[in-house]
Protein backbone atom coordinates (compact mmCIF):
# COMPACT_ATOMS: atom_id res chain seq x y z
CA UNK A 1 0.00 0.00 0.00
CA UNK A 2 1.67 3.52 -1.04
CA UNK A 3 1.42 5.69 1.43
CA UNK A 4 0.71 9.64 1.45
CA UNK A 5 2.15 11.30 4.28
CA UNK A 6 0.92 14.64 5.22
CA UNK A 7 2.83 17.27 6.92
CA UNK A 8 1.91 20.58 8.89
CA UNK A 9 4.59 22.90 8.32
CA UNK A 10 3.49 26.09 10.68
CA UNK A 11 4.53 29.52 9.51
CA UNK A 12 7.31 28.83 6.89
CA UNK A 13 9.26 31.63 4.59
CA UNK A 14 8.27 30.50 0.89
CA UNK A 15 11.84 30.40 -0.15
CA UNK A 16 11.94 27.48 2.11
CA UNK A 17 9.18 25.79 1.08
CA UNK A 18 10.14 26.32 -2.32
CA UNK A 19 13.62 24.21 -2.18
CA UNK A 20 11.60 21.45 0.17
CA UNK A 21 9.36 20.73 -2.24
CA UNK A 22 11.91 20.64 -5.59
CA UNK A 23 13.99 18.11 -3.16
CA UNK A 24 10.75 16.20 -2.34
CA UNK A 25 9.87 15.67 -6.40
CA UNK A 26 13.56 14.49 -6.26
CA UNK A 27 13.28 12.24 -4.45
CA UNK A 28 9.54 11.04 -5.27
CA UNK A 29 10.98 10.71 -8.85
CA UNK A 30 13.87 8.63 -7.58
CA UNK A 31 10.98 6.44 -5.40
CA UNK A 32 12.97 7.40 -1.82
CA UNK A 33 9.77 9.21 -0.56
CA UNK A 34 6.02 8.86 -0.61
CA UNK A 35 3.94 10.95 -1.82
CA UNK A 36 3.52 13.93 0.53
CA UNK A 37 0.88 16.99 1.08
CA UNK A 38 2.84 19.86 2.55
CA UNK A 39 0.89 22.14 4.57
CA UNK A 40 1.78 25.62 5.63
CA UNK A 41 1.29 29.57 6.07
CA UNK A 42 3.62 31.93 4.70
CA UNK A 43 4.63 35.52 5.73
CA UNK A 44 3.63 37.83 2.63
CA UNK A 45 4.59 36.88 -0.21
CA UNK A 46 3.93 37.34 -3.79
CA UNK A 47 4.45 34.67 -6.51
CA UNK A 48 4.57 35.02 -10.50
CA UNK A 49 3.63 31.62 -12.34
CA UNK A 50 4.80 30.90 -16.49
CA UNK A 51 1.72 32.33 -17.58
CA UNK A 52 2.68 35.26 -20.41
CA UNK A 53 2.12 38.79 -19.30
CA UNK A 54 1.75 37.75 -15.48
CA UNK A 55 4.65 40.52 -14.30
CA UNK A 56 2.08 42.99 -16.02
CA UNK A 57 -0.34 42.14 -13.02
CA UNK A 58 1.63 43.50 -10.31
CA UNK A 59 0.09 46.67 -9.13
CA UNK A 60 1.71 48.05 -5.99
CA UNK A 61 3.81 45.00 -4.42
CA UNK A 62 6.04 47.33 -1.96
CA UNK A 63 8.04 45.49 0.14
CA UNK A 64 6.58 42.01 -0.61
CA UNK A 65 9.09 39.84 -1.59
CA UNK A 66 8.06 38.36 -4.77
CA UNK A 67 9.31 35.03 -6.56
CA UNK A 68 8.77 33.92 -10.17
CA UNK A 69 8.31 30.43 -10.55
CA UNK A 70 7.96 27.28 -12.96
CA UNK A 71 4.01 26.58 -11.97
CA UNK A 72 1.18 27.51 -14.18
CA UNK A 73 -0.76 30.60 -13.57
CA UNK A 74 -0.59 34.03 -13.30
CA UNK A 75 0.08 36.06 -9.85
CA UNK A 76 -0.74 35.38 -6.53
CA UNK A 77 -0.10 36.78 -2.74
CA UNK A 78 -0.15 34.19 0.09
CA UNK A 79 0.74 35.72 3.42
CA UNK A 80 -0.75 34.86 7.05
CA UNK A 81 -4.43 33.44 7.75
CA UNK A 82 -3.85 31.26 4.23
CA UNK A 83 -3.47 27.70 4.54
CA UNK A 84 -1.23 26.79 1.34
CA UNK A 85 -1.20 22.89 0.28
CA UNK A 86 1.88 21.43 -1.90
CA UNK A 87 0.86 17.91 -2.88
CA UNK A 88 4.27 15.96 -4.43
CA UNK A 89 2.13 13.14 -5.99
CA UNK A 90 3.07 10.74 -8.28
CA UNK A 91 0.31 11.13 -10.98
CA UNK A 92 0.26 7.18 -12.49
CA UNK A 93 -2.47 5.03 -14.58
CA UNK A 94 -5.61 7.22 -15.20
CA UNK A 95 -4.17 10.29 -13.15
CA UNK A 96 -1.48 11.06 -15.24
CA UNK A 97 -4.02 13.81 -16.68
CA UNK A 98 -3.29 17.22 -15.41
CA UNK A 99 -6.76 18.67 -16.72
CA UNK A 100 -8.18 16.01 -13.91
CA UNK A 101 -5.77 17.06 -11.57
CA UNK A 102 -6.58 20.20 -11.42
CA UNK A 103 -10.35 19.11 -11.27
CA UNK A 104 -9.62 16.75 -8.22
CA UNK A 105 -7.57 19.71 -6.24
CA UNK A 106 -10.69 21.99 -7.05
CA UNK A 107 -12.71 18.68 -5.47
CA UNK A 108 -10.83 18.86 -2.33
CA UNK A 109 -11.18 22.33 -1.80
CA UNK A 110 -14.79 22.39 -2.50
CA UNK A 111 -15.24 19.13 -0.22
CA UNK A 112 -13.12 21.38 2.61
CA UNK A 113 -15.07 24.37 2.53
CA UNK A 114 -18.68 22.34 2.62
CA UNK A 115 -17.18 20.73 5.41
CA UNK A 116 -16.94 24.30 7.31
CA UNK A 117 -20.14 25.78 6.46
CA UNK A 118 -19.32 27.38 3.29
CA UNK A 119 -20.93 26.30 -0.05
CA UNK A 120 -18.44 26.83 -2.80
CA UNK A 121 -17.83 25.74 -6.91
CA UNK A 122 -16.29 25.80 -10.17
CA UNK A 123 -16.37 29.12 -12.74
CA UNK A 124 -16.59 27.78 -16.29
CA UNK A 125 -13.44 28.47 -17.70
CA UNK A 126 -11.54 29.76 -14.36
CA UNK A 127 -9.30 27.17 -12.16
CA UNK A 128 -9.84 27.54 -8.48
CA UNK A 129 -12.76 27.19 -5.86
CA UNK A 130 -15.69 29.98 -5.99
CA UNK A 131 -18.32 30.92 -4.29
CA UNK A 132 -21.52 31.81 -6.03
CA UNK A 133 -19.41 31.62 -9.11
CA UNK A 134 -17.91 35.54 -8.05
CA UNK A 135 -15.78 35.38 -5.52
CA UNK A 136 -12.51 32.90 -5.40
CA UNK A 137 -12.03 31.42 -2.03
CA UNK A 138 -8.80 29.66 -3.57
CA UNK A 139 -6.35 29.32 -5.71
CA UNK A 140 -4.32 26.57 -7.96
CA UNK A 141 -1.25 26.55 -9.88
CA UNK A 142 1.12 23.50 -10.37
CA UNK A 143 3.64 22.03 -12.35
CA UNK A 144 4.86 18.85 -12.85
CA UNK A 145 8.19 16.82 -13.64
CA UNK A 146 8.47 13.52 -14.57
CA UNK A 147 4.69 13.27 -13.87
CA UNK A 148 5.51 14.08 -10.57
CA UNK A 149 3.39 17.37 -8.83
CA UNK A 150 4.76 20.15 -7.12
CA UNK A 151 3.10 23.89 -6.01
CA UNK A 152 -0.45 23.57 -5.70
CA UNK A 153 -3.38 25.59 -3.54
CA UNK A 154 -3.92 28.28 -1.45
CA UNK A 155 -7.08 28.53 0.60
CA UNK A 156 -8.07 31.96 2.20
CA UNK A 157 -8.98 31.38 6.12
CA UNK A 158 -9.05 34.65 7.52
CA UNK A 159 -6.49 36.33 5.06
CA UNK A 160 -6.41 40.26 4.77
CA UNK A 161 -7.98 40.26 1.55
CA UNK A 162 -6.33 43.85 1.20
CA UNK A 163 -3.20 42.74 0.52
CA UNK A 164 -4.78 41.21 -2.82
CA UNK A 165 -4.51 44.92 -4.05
CA UNK A 166 -0.84 44.75 -4.34
CA UNK A 167 -1.84 42.98 -7.57
CA UNK A 168 -4.40 41.92 -10.10
CA UNK A 169 -4.86 37.75 -8.33
CA UNK A 170 -4.78 35.44 -11.43
CA UNK A 171 -5.53 38.54 -13.47
CA UNK A 172 -8.42 39.48 -11.79
CA UNK A 173 -9.73 42.43 -9.35
CA UNK A 174 -8.77 42.17 -5.84
CA UNK A 175 -12.16 42.44 -4.87
CA UNK A 176 -13.31 39.11 -6.40
CA UNK A 177 -10.98 37.66 -3.33
CA UNK A 178 -13.34 36.53 -0.08
CA UNK A 179 -12.13 33.99 2.49
CA UNK A 180 -13.34 31.43 4.83
CA UNK A 181 -13.67 33.60 7.46
CA UNK A 182 -16.11 36.33 5.55
CA UNK A 183 -18.43 33.90 4.19
CA UNK A 184 -19.02 32.98 7.89
CA UNK A 185 -18.89 35.86 9.11
CA UNK A 186 -16.50 35.16 11.93
CA UNK A 187 -13.08 33.79 12.51
CA UNK A 188 -12.22 30.63 11.44
CA UNK A 189 -9.44 28.77 13.22
CA UNK A 190 -6.66 28.04 10.92
CA UNK A 191 -6.61 24.24 12.66
CA UNK A 192 -10.57 23.63 11.71
CA UNK A 193 -9.49 24.43 8.40
CA UNK A 194 -6.52 22.50 8.01
CA UNK A 195 -8.32 19.32 9.24
CA UNK A 196 -11.12 19.53 6.52
CA UNK A 197 -8.31 19.94 4.01
CA UNK A 198 -6.72 17.16 5.25
CA UNK A 199 -9.62 14.84 5.53
CA UNK A 200 -11.12 16.20 1.63
CA UNK A 201 -7.39 15.48 0.24
CA UNK A 202 -7.71 11.78 1.77
CA UNK A 203 -10.85 11.32 0.67
CA UNK A 204 -10.22 12.29 -3.15
CA UNK A 205 -6.74 10.56 -3.21
CA UNK A 206 -7.64 7.88 -1.34
CA UNK A 207 -8.97 6.04 -4.34
CA UNK A 208 -5.69 4.77 -5.16
CA UNK A 209 -5.61 2.58 -1.65
CA UNK A 210 -2.88 5.12 -0.08
CA UNK A 211 -2.78 4.76 3.57
CA UNK A 212 -2.63 8.29 5.13
CA UNK A 213 0.06 8.94 7.91
CA UNK A 214 -0.61 12.61 9.51
CA UNK A 215 2.82 14.30 10.89
CA UNK A 216 1.03 17.28 12.47
CA UNK A 217 3.26 19.78 14.46
CA UNK A 218 1.09 21.83 17.26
Amino acid sequence: MTQLEIRWLGRLEYGAAWAMQRDLVQARVADQAPDTLLLCEHPDVITVGRRIGAVGNLLAPGDIPIFEVERGGDVTYHGPGQLVGYPILRLEGARRDLHRYLRDLEEVLIMAAAALGVPSGRAEGRTGTWVGGLRKLASIGVAVRRWVTLHGFALNVGTDLEKFRAINPCGLPAGVMTSLSVELGRPLAMGEARAAVEAAFARVFGDLGREVAANPTP
